[in-house]
């Protein structure tokens, strides 16, 4: 059986208020088979979804294509302990 590397964590941080705002956290929804879906942004770090690198890109991109405000953001992939 193969151990995927599930570890990973989507942060975004709105460009315009410096850092005075808390970062909001990727959840990722998936249909009843398990297929991607789109992407929510939460402000709860514990609800967010822990996801492989591969599946942390497919949200960036998800979310640079579909969302109107993503130049608003700077969007990264940290890890679970950050």
């Amino acid at each position: 059986m193969e151990n995927t590397d599930q570890r990973y964590l989507v942060q975004q941080n709105k460009i315009s208020d410096d850092g005075k705002k808390p970062p909001v956290f990727a959840k990722v929804m998936r249909s009843k088979e398990g297929k991607f879906e789109g992407v929510s942004f939460i402000k709860n770090k514990e609800k967010a979804s822990v996801m492989t690198v591969d599946e942390a890109r497919e949200v960036i991109d998800w979310a640079a294509s579909k969302k109107a405000s993503a130049h608003e953001y700077h969007t990264k992939i940290i890890c679970v302990g950050q």
